[in-house]
């Protein structure tokens, strides 16, 4: 009975282990690098139009944005957690006030938040940021990216998006790839000009 037993507990560990490595190097294998095409995406940006009540009982249509949309210049898609949270709202309004010199840059920033389209217009107009921000609240941009959070408010499954920069040139390649796990820290900006300066 216990030689019965080994013989079937060995094969199952065996292929458990397996199946857990192959996972793991699927979650690795999945991670983008530099030199990869960055993901395509469309989002919904902070200028929804209320409809009228008989237009889905006044649901809310919102303008897609895809990254090929700004295919003809160098792209910085900043991801960050939250809307009006302090270090947030220090990195975006970093951004807002540098915009001359990324535009020297040919460079268009881009902000993505979990949060929703209503919230992040609040944001955008108290800041006065002058570039794009859009709402991945499903989270499907922010897990493409490999960039999300989960559980970081301390609710069960809730997800946001790590801070993080990907700079994508004109080719739609990545050329540069910064992801912090402390939500305390910021970007480091020289670098990401310096990179736009090289492309």
């Amino acid at each position: 009975m216990e030689k019965q037993f080994v013989l079937y507990i060995f094969p199952t560990l065996f292929i458990m282990g397996t199946i857990i490595i192959n996972l793991r190097y699927v979650e690795i294998s999945n991670k983008l690098k530099v030199g990869d095409l960055a993901p395509n995406f469309a989002l919904p940006d902070i200028e929804c139009k209320l409809r009228n009540l008989s237009d889905f009982l006044a649901d809310k249509e919102c303008k897609l944005q895809s990254l090929s949309d700004f295919s003809n210049k160098n792209i910085v898609i900043n991801f960050f957690i939250s809307a009006f949270t302090s270090t947030c709202t220090k990195e975006m309004c970093a951004f807002r006030d540098s915009m001359a010199r990324l535009m020297g840059l040919k460079a268009q920033v881009i902000g993505i938040s979990a949060n929703d389209p209503a919230v992040n217009y609040a944001f955008a107009e108290k800041h006065k940021l002058p570039f794009p921000i859009l709402s991945d609240h499903k989270g499907k941009v922010i897990k493409k990216y490999g960039v999300e959070n989960t559980n970081l408010r301390g609710f069960e499954g809730t997800s946001d998006a790590k801070r993080s920069i990907f700079i994508i040139d004109k080719k739609g390649k990545i050329q540069y790839i910064w992801i912090t796990e402390d939500p305390t820290v910021e970007p480091n900006y020289n670098q990401i000009e310096k990179t736009l300066a090289k492309i």
